[in-house]
């Protein structure tokens, strides 16, 4: 039987709503060029579309973990899709937010406590390490749509680059997460058919793997590698390297590459 408590555990958090609602008015602004203000706009949709991602992200582990038996997750108010109820809200929102800025990088963070011990088979616990990076994955799906669909007729220039730079972030948390890293969801998927010795050896180590992938990607040959490669899978899907480059630019607004400075990504 659904009691009040339960019903109020799943409840949609309005301050999920509220960032949804900037995402849609920031989106809007950029549509419209409202006030003249693109990059700044640009700057709004991206940021809170991507928080939304992470929103959905951390909630797929949790939904995926409550029917695989950890009955616990919605006392902890993992269901309500709000930011500030995850473990760790630096991992979760902060930091996936500063590499965005700071790289251009989407890389989600580990959030959600999962009472392991609730949940049997081994199957199970990696679908649910998988649920995140899986929802990325359709993520990006949305936002490539439009390119791989030639459905941009009469999309605006600034809202398109938005939407490549967002596609961006999204397949790079998707690979990323994926990667078998202690600390990352990639980790996750396989842990449970490791061996129990393997495992208590890696545990250590688990907390550095989400700061040590970030540190090796900021090596140049690395980061050229893996964006040439991220690029070449976004050109498949209709995505130009110019496309996400101009989004980017726009999102950084404060680096005031404008038109006559940068007269490529004008809009």
């Amino acid at each position: 039987m659904t009691t009040a408590a339960t019903r109020s555990d799943r409840r949609v958090s309005p301050i999920f709503l509220a960032i949804v609602a900037v995402t849609a008015v920031s989106g809007w602004a950029v549509w419209t060029d409202f006030a003249g203000q693109t990059g700044f706009a640009i700057f709004l949709f991206v940021t809170a579309a991507w928080i939304v991602s992470l929103c959905l992200h951390e909630y797929a582990h949790a939904r995926t973990a409550l029917h695989s038996g950890d009955i616990s997750i919605g006392a902890k108010g993992y269901l309500t899709l709000n930011p500030l109820k995850y473990t760790h809200a630096l991992l979760s929102i902060v930091l996936p937010v500063l590499f965005v800025i700071m790289g251009g990088i989407g890389l989600p963070g580990g959030a959600v406590f999962i009472e392991r011990g609730r949940i049997k088979g081994r199957w199970r616990h990696s679908l649910i390490s998988a649920a995140g990076p899986l929802t990325n994955v359709l993520f990006a799906i949305v936002c490539t749509a439009p390119f791989w669909l030639h459905a941009l007729d009469g999309v605006p220039l600034a809202f398109r680059y938005a939407l490549a730079f967002l596609a961006l972030l999204q397949v790079t948390a998707a690979i990323l997460n994926f990667l078998p890293i202690p600390g990352l969801d990639g980790y996750g998927v396989i842990e449970p058919w490791l061996s129990h010795s393997v495992r208590r050896q890696v545990e250590p180590f688990a907390p550095f793997g989400l700061i040590a992938v970030f540190g090796i990607l900021w090596i140049p040959e690395v980061n050229i590698a893996f964006f040439d490669a991220i690029d070449a899978f976004l050109r498949g899907l209709g995505v130009s390297e110019i496309e996400t480059y101009c989004g980017q630019d726009q999102y950084r607004f404060w680096q005031a590459f404008w038109d006559e400075q940068n007269p490529v990504c004008g809009v």
